[in-house]
């Protein structure tokens, strides 16, 4: 330690104390105060229903870590400057030290506080600590931002150097008064109808957990191109709740695969793709509210509250890869990305429904509530974003199922009313033999739903919808 200054780290979606660059300078410099401010439900992108249940449980296991540095974690809710202020004058803390955040909202009120701060004379410092890269200083050759992920993945792969991780502090003092702190309960965090004790039970949530998922998935990462678009195998790394609260950063998840994997370049470009996703958002901050190709704006979306939406959400289209996806989300809060493709292009091309709807009803479910990946995936599926697939190409979910889930488990471990189904029927039981039914007890429209839409009509209707777009949007 250097001097005996009192920092408080304003902690936010940064729930670990390895590779924590905020909390491993406070500790070098003095006493450190871990501080984090719950802001209003109301608030614009406030977290969404699972989003505020993992948080409960980071919160309480991020608590236990820091206790074991011998560091209290404060609590507080309000508005986070006043409360940033009262904190720092009840322990004389001379600066506020965090990792920085990439979202729009984000940044303008970490600009507004550190502008506050210094001007009162509070030293105030910002550290990288979520992404690979800085968004603000990559750039292509004409000083732009990068719209397409592999010029981006290149420029970076040849220009930029990955964060080498810090390691957890070595030792950690706290003040020695300690301002008053809210109970974990009192942020009503958990839903009132315990809807989440099913959901929860199937992770394990914080900092120990995240590592002990990375450590089991390095030996895979070799077979990772091979294995990751097969929903039913368990090829893909599940780390996508554990990088959006921060119990592992992205570059300890690249350290640890580059270091014990001949092949992880493959799924390094995956956690690229995170990265991407942010700098687009940092770049583009209406991402999750208007379509990068103005074009859409002239879309003939359906109506957002048919019965044909609630039948996706629940799980109940009448596609078994498409049911099979939005009930794994529902029972777990994640749900695998070759399935979230499907999902999402089912909604916006098979069910004409603006893009805005699924990306809605993602937030609220997801764990991984990310709202930068959330955002550019959906415009992704829409054909609306930038490096998007085009709207005319539209997934076959019966095909889609065939190809990636061709035994069907998948969908027989979250259809299971269709478990007895052949492999041959499994992808399309509407076209099954009455008798192929009746052998595995299955009574269309009763046990399982007919189809919601007919796929080559519904084919049909989002081409004639895209070529209505093209048409308003040439003459507006």
């Amino acid at each position: 330690m250097t001097d005996s200054t009192t920092s408080i780290l304003w902690v936010r979606n940064d729930f670990r104390v390895g590779d924590n660059p905020a909390l491993y300078e406070a500790c070098e410099r003095g006493h450190v105060l871990p501080v984090y401010i719950y802001v209003s439900a109301d608030a614009k992108w406030s977290p969404g229903g699972a989003t505020r249940v993992w948080l409960y449980h980071a919160l309480r296991d991020f608590a236990g870590a820091l206790e074991r540095l011998n560091l209290p974690l404060i609590i507080r809710a309000g508005e986070e400057l006043q409360e940033l202020l009262s904190v720092a004058k009840a322990v004389g803390a001379t600066r506020v030290v965090w990792n920085r955040r990439y979202e729009p909202e984000g940044i303008s009120v970490d600009t507004r506080v550190k502008a506050e701060l210094n001007s009162l004379g509070i030293e105030a410092r910002s550290f990288g600590a979520g992404l690979l890269g800085e968004p603000y200083r990559v750039f292509n050759k004409q000083g732009k931002p990068f719209k397409v992920f592999t010029a981006f993945y290149k420029h970076c792969l040849q220009n930029e150097t990955v964060r080498t991780p810090v390691p957890a502090p070595r030792t950690a003092l706290a003040p020695k008064s300690l301002p008053t702190s809210v109970g974990l309960d009192a942020l009503e965090l958990l839903p009132t109808v315990r809807w989440d004790q099913g959901v929860i039970r199937h992770w394990e949530v914080g900092e120990l957990a995240a590592r002990k998922r990375l450590d089991s998935f390095e030996p895979q990462v070799g077979g990772y191109d091979d294995a990751r678009d097969r929903p039913a195998s368990d090829g893909v790394s599940s780390l996508s709740p554990y990088l959006h609260f921060g119990h592992v950063s992205a570059a300890q998840v690249v350290a640890t695969v580059r270091a014990g994997a001949s092949d992880a370049e493959p799924f390094v470009r995956q956690v690229y793709w995170r990265d991407f996703a942010h700098y687009l958002l940092f770049h583009f901050p209406t991402l999750p509210d208007a379509p990068m190709n103005a074009q859409f704006e002239h879309f003939p979306w359906s109506g957002d509250a048919d019965e044909s939406v609630v039948a996706w959400q629940r799980g109940q289209t009448g596609y078994p890869l498409i049911d099979a996806g939005m009930r794994q989300l529902w029972q777990t809060g994640w749900m695998h990305n070759r399935v979230r493709m499907n999902v999402a292009s089912f909604l916006v091309k098979h069910l004409l429904t603006d893009w805005r709807v699924g990306a809605a009803w993602f937030w609220d479910t997801l764990f991984d509530a990310d709202l930068a990946n959330n955002a550019m995936g959906w415009q992704w599926a829409a054909g609306c974003g930038v490096d998007a697939a085009p709207y005319f190409r539209i997934f076959n979910p019966v095909l889609q199922g065939q190809r990636f889930d061709g035994a069907g488990a998948y969908i027989r471990r979250w259809v299971p009313e269709l478990a007895a189904l052949p492999d041959a029927d499994i992808h399309a039981p509407w076209a099954a033999s009455p008798l192929v039914l009746q052998a595995a007890n299955v009574k269309l429209g009763q046990s399982y739903p007919e189809p919601v839409v007919d796929h080559s009509q519904a084919r049909a209707a989002a081409q004639a919808a895209y070529a209505e777009m093209k048409a308003r949007a040439s003459t507006a």
